[in-house]
């Protein structure tokens, strides 16, 4: 969104075993804490941050579990020996390991060149692996949590834990995870070819930049879709818009005029701008339609610990 203030401490770790002592050491500390991965669905608030952020752009790593008969060591692979690796037969195997930076435009690349499916509905999503794990990220084409086999997270006990997808129970954009940080996921997809990945990443992609404002500064859907039932079958976007909303204005923050439920920031907004206008159209949402809308998005506030 390229809005909000600053944090007092970045810490940026670059494997998993620094991510952890990074936050043994935060809690060490007796700090506050939040983990950032690109930002693509957080508001961060104007002010002054008194906190440890966690950045995890510097983990972007992608490989191939190798030949490994079991997965219990699959994180522990080290990319840069990866190529020493014995690799599997393309077609065998159809499994990424990514660690919580990895970019979601990457992992689409990688599944798409290998000829993998099962990101294709990723494709354009921004964001790291890590928050959309803990978001179940996703749309009309599927999910994240449809392709991960198991999760590895660090509770908030400290300590390093394999989930199964059975374990957690993901629901819409909710990963079911709590308070835990993702580390890394397993992701099985299904073998196909190239040309039919990219070429279905190609349509996804095209009918997204028809109707979202991808190369605008914003966050994402603001605010989850309601209830199909309460809303008379309606999206978020769709309720914003039947109001006549689009373009509406606080500051430099707007109301896409694509999608209703994207926020842009045209140049120089506030986060209180942003803010305010997300109020605003969530309040106008529940008078005239009587529904009420929740975000989708997460809001660091400076004056909260």
């Amino acid at each position: 969104m390229r809005v909000g203030g600053s944090a007092e401490w970045l810490l940026e770790p670059t494997t998993p075993d620094e991510l952890h002592r990074a936050w043994v050491a935060v809690h060490e500390a007796g700090s506050a804490l939040r983990l950032l991965g690109a930002g693509a669905d957080v508001i961060v608030g104007d002010g002054l941050h008194r906190c440890v952020v966690i950045a995890t752009s510097r983990l972007d790593r992608v490989f191939r579990p190798g030949t490994m008969e079991d997965d219990e060591n699959a994180f522990e692979v080290q990319p840069e020996n990866v190529g020493r690796v014995a690799q599997p037969p393309r077609d065998q195997d159809p499994r990424l390991v990514a660690w919580c930076g990895a970019s979601l435009p990457g992992l689409v690349r990688a599944a798409s060149e290998l000829g993998w499916s099962g990101l294709e509905g990723l494709v354009g999503v921004p964001g790291r692996l890590g928050g959309a794990v803990t978001t179940n990220a996703g749309g009309r084409w599927g999910e994240l949590w449809d392709v991960i086999e198991t999760v590895r997270v660090l509770d908030e006990a400290g300590e390093v834990r394999d989930l199964k997808r059975e374990d957690c129970s993901p629901a819409y954009r909710d990963g079911r995870l709590g308070s835990a940080i993702v580390i890394g996921a397993v992701l099985r997809l299904q073998s196909s070819t190239r040309a039919e990945v990219q070429d279905r990443a190609r349509s996804y992609l095209l009918e997204k930049n028809a109707v979202q404002p991808v190369t605008q500064a914003s966050a994402g859907c603001i605010f989850k879709n309601p209830d199909r039932e309460v809303s008379d079958g309606r999206s978020a976007g769709q309720l914003i818009d039947d109001l006549g909303l689009k373009g509406l204005r606080r500051g430099a923050a707007q109301v896409s005029l694509l999608h209703g439920n994207f926020i842009i920031n045209l140049g120089g907004a506030r986060a209180a701008d942003v803010l305010g206008l997300a109020d605003e159209v969530a309040a106008r949402v529940a008078d005239d339609a009587g529904v009420q809308l929740e975000r989708e998005v997460r809001t660091w506030l400076a004056d909260q610990q």
